[in-house]
């Protein structure tokens, strides 16, 4: 009969843990122990390669908007030691003769004298050429080219135009319009100039610019019996635009 010794484990059951808390016949608490650190790289900085077209444009930018301004502010400087100012011009007389209006034609001569006045103390004004034309409420009658002249500062200069309609053409309406006012002892006709200036102070100048002028609804005494009459009443002030 066998024997049994109490002090030898029981074959078929777990053993009994560890009072320590680990895994019998192990050193570590892990099944298995972790794998090393894998290596660490230090990757250096990359640094875009500035593009030299890029830069190119940037200073060309810089540059032209540096120009403007420093050009602005020199011509901001001109302007307030110069003011200047546009010129003055009205209509000192205006006559026509043999003026006749009938079937939609119109022939007549208008005589137009303009005073120019220079008002700025430090600018002079030379007008190359001067474009002008003479009409009625919206249709135009006769036009002409005064030569070029010159103004120096305040000065004033006395223009004349001369216009010649023979036979020209207008709309019916006009005729009746025309014909209305000189029932009334009057008809108003206006002036248009365009001229082509330039303006100088010393070494400075400007480039040529244009001078529009209007010189609106300057009524001449005319009559249905007669053809030919003068300016009524004062000069009259163009307005001027350039």
């Amino acid at each position: 009969m066998n024997s049994t010794n109490p002090a030898r484990p029981v074959t078929g059951y777990p053993a009994h843990p560890n009072p320590n808390g680990y895994s019998t016949g192990t050193a570590y608490p892990y099944a298995a122990a972790p794998p090393p650190n894998a290596g660490y790289y230090t990757q250096n900085p990359y640094y875009a390669r500035a593009d030299p077209q890029r830069a190119f444009i940037r200073r060309l930018f810089s540059i032209v908007i540096s120009c403007i301004i420093i050009s602005g502010t020199v011509l901001l400087i001109i302007w307030l030691i110069l003011r200047p100012r546009v010129p003055e011009f009205r209509v000192d007389s205006l006559s026509v003769s043999n003026f006749n209006i009938s079937s939609s034609l119109v022939s007549g001569n208008w005589d137009v004298q303009f005073i120019v006045r220079n008002p700025n103390k430090k600018i002079t004004v030379k007008y190359d050429r001067i474009d002008a034309d003479v009409f009625y409420k919206s249709e135009g009658l006769a036009s002409t080219t005064l030569p070029p002249f010159s103004q120096g500062k305040r000065n004033e200069t006395k223009v004349r135009a001369t216009f010649a309609a023979i036979g020209a053409y207008v709309e019916d309406g006009v005729v009746r319009d025309v014909n209305a006012e000189r029932g009334k002892g009057s008809v108003k006709f206006s002036v248009r100039l365009l001229a082509r200036a330039r303006f100088t102070a010393g070494a400075w100048g400007t480039r040529k610019r244009y001078v529009r002028v209007l010189c609106r609804d300057v009524p001449v005494g005319l009559t249905l019996t007669a053809g030919r009459g003068s300016m009524v009443g004062d000069a009259r002030e163009c307005r001027v635009v350039t």
